[in-house]
């Protein structure tokens, strides 16, 4: 019975060692293999000439890919719905996009990001951020996980 008792412990410590290596790799979670039914929300702007702009709330300007091919944003107080592809490996492009027209305030991301949307050409998640990269070295939008 002894044995039977250091046997089942030694069990239980080993499969308590499992579990906490398992949730250790829970962490460290994969990207996403593609983009669709992602959402996430803007952390900054940088320009391909070093500037760098970030939003007052990262909340006020979310993207998600929808599993349909559409995609729907909130650009500081507009919204939109469009449609995207992805042409190949890392690459994503904008269709056209239906946008509201309320009239933002003057220090908002909105017209910027509106007229750089049809130039967004590929992307890449890297520890755990989307990154969407504008044609020609025109700049990187960086993204976080939406909350």
């Amino acid at each position: 019975m002894r044995k039977n008792k250091g046997a089942m412990a030694a069990a239980v410590i080993a499969g308590v060692g499992l579990a906490g290596a398992l949730a250790g790799c829970a962490r460290l979670a994969p990207e996403p293999e593609t983009l669709a039914g992602t959402s996430w929300q803007l952390v900054k702007f940088q320009g391909g000439d070093g500037t760098v702009r970030a939003p007052d709330e990262k909340s006020k300007y979310t993207l998600a890919f929808g599993t349909d091919g559409s995609f729907n944003v909130r650009f500081d107080c507009n919204r939109g719905r469009g449609g995207w592809t992805s042409p190949g490996p890392k690459q994503v492009q904008f269709g056209a996009m239906a946008l509201t027209r309320a009239q933002c305030p003057p220090e908002s991301l909105h017209d910027q990001l509106v007229k750089h949307w049809p130039y967004v050409r590929s992307y890449v998640i890297r520890g755990g951020h989307l990154h969407l990269a504008l044609m020609a070295d025109g700049g990187i939008y960086e993204f976080e996980p939406a909350r």
